[in-house]
């Protein structure tokens, strides 16, 4: 029983640690497992959320009755599990994948399990521990700004050292046993989020101008004449989304919409927003170059027009891009990835729903990577004459796989690796091209 009570106190001290490191980083969930309530075991799990698409977290277990060690039937025992979860789409939205760690003390007797399952726990006591790795699948569904309920199956492998007793109260030792096993897992659990998903920010109020003006009108010479105060609307008052589109100019009337054509230059319109990526990387690195404020901007101008009562958010359009450098048919996956990435990037922090983008996959960015060397020109670049011979291929050699060999030739290499130190960087990016917006009717 003492041994019991110090795990006991161990389990709790570390849920409460996690807890408080994920009170401080607020993003938490906290949850209980409404299948475990059933077998009256009380439980809790603590979630903390690492990144888009991953979470860890601990769930501790205890049931210490009955109290009463002389009672015939029991099932005390402590659990305590820390986990890992991989989510398709952003963290505590629909599915996911995991793996977890099993630690259990128990001490079970004269109790029947569903299915025919441990049958040696009916005619004798068994005390032990175990210990065992499981992986399972779940679902969450989101059910507002604080909750979520979600469902898990899986399984379990794991071994287990026990001593055995001839009754469930007094009955003397009768021997020792370990063996492996293997055990189902399932969880049907009520989530608490904290903070909770944002939400959709007060509409700005323009403001009321008041103006004093002398009384004109007297209606009999006992009345007195005094001021009265009207209330009157600014001469000229700036629509919200044009201010709105000031602040940020990535934001566009939908009139100025064009589908994405992969023969544009994209970095030449000063509006888009970029956000980078390291090489053959489709992953979301705020701290690579400038992303951070990029993608700040990014979700401030969409969180402050989705605020707006009289606009309407109709398009965020993405386009994915990669550089040249590889294989034609990878660059495609890649720029793919990036594309799709800062859409869930997005779709992580506003409520934007998949028919508001329009995500298209540009592949390797020729038509930019030539203007970067035509803009080197111009420049006066020591290697104009070699970049001058690099525009020619790319006139002249439709095949995209030929054209990058013919490039990495060029003056035995040098020419493209100047090119890659000095150019190829700004290639690796998704493009954030606009968002677009109309008024509402």
């Amino acid at each position: 029983m003492k041994r019991m009570n110090k795990i006991a106190k161990l389990a709790c001290l570390t849920t409460f640690l996690l807890g408080s490191l994920q009170l401080e980083a607020q993003n938490v969930t906290i949850s209980n497992n409404l299948l475990y309530d059933a077998w009256l075991t009380p439980n809790l799990r603590v979630g903390l959320r690492l990144a888009p698409h991953w979470s860890v977290g601990v769930t501790g277990g205890y049931r210490p009755w009955p109290t009463d060690d002389h009672k015939s039937k029991k099932w005390k025992h402590l659990l305590v599990s820390p986990s890992v979860r991989y989510w398709t789409d952003s963290v505590n939205v629909h599915h996911f994948f995991g793996v977890n760690l099993i630690y259990a003390h128990y001490n079970i007797a004269e109790v029947k399990f569903p299915f025919g399952l441990y049958k040696g726990f009916r005619n004798e006591r068994r005390q032990g521990d175990l210990g065992a790795l499981g992986a399972f699948y779940g679902y969450s569904w989101p059910l507002g700004r604080h909750w979520n309920i979600e469902a898990l199956v899986g399984a379990a492998v794991g071994y287990t050292k026990y001593d055995r007793y001839e009754c469930g109260e007094c009955g003397s030792k009768i021997g020792e046993k370990n063996r492996w096993f293997v055990i189902p897992q399932a969880a049907l659990n009520i989530v608490f989020n904290l903070p909770g998903r944002p939400k959709k920010a007060a509409q700005p109020v323009e403001p009321i101008q008041t103006t004093t003006i002398p009384a004109v009108v007297q209606t009999h010479p006992a009345v007195k004449t005094d001021s009265v105060q009207v209330v009157t609307k600014p001469e000229s008052v700036e629509p919200a989304i044009q201010r709105l589109a000031k602040e940020y100019p990535v934001l566009a009337n939908i009139s100025e919409y064009k589908p994405y054509d992969c023969s544009q230059v994209l970095r030449r319109d000063n509006r888009a927003l970029f956000v980078y990526f390291p090489m053959a990387k489709t992953d979301i690195r705020p701290e690579w170059r400038d992303n951070q404020q990029t993608l700040d901007q990014i979700i401030d101008a969409t969180k402050k027009l989705l605020a707006l009562d009289d606009t309407r958010l109709c398009k965020i359009q993405i386009v994915g891009l990669a550089s040249f450098d590889g294989s034609v048919k990878l660059n495609a996956k890649i720029a793919e990835g990036r594309a799709e990435a800062l859409k869930k990037y997005i779709q992580d922090r506003l409520a934007v729903s998949d028919d508001q983008f329009e995500v298209s996959y540009g592949g390797e960015d020729w038509a930019d990577f030539r203007d970067q060397i035509e803009e080197a020109i111009a420049n006066g670049s020591s290697k104009s004459a070699e970049l001058r011979k690099v525009l020619e291929i790319i006139d002249n050699e439709p095949d995209l796989a030929r054209r990058e060999q013919k490039i990495r030739k060029l003056h035995y290499g040098h020419t493209y690796q100047y090119i890659k130190e000095h150019l190829l960087a700004d290639q690796r990016n998704s493009g954030y091209l606009r968002v677009y917006y109309d008024y509402k009717k």
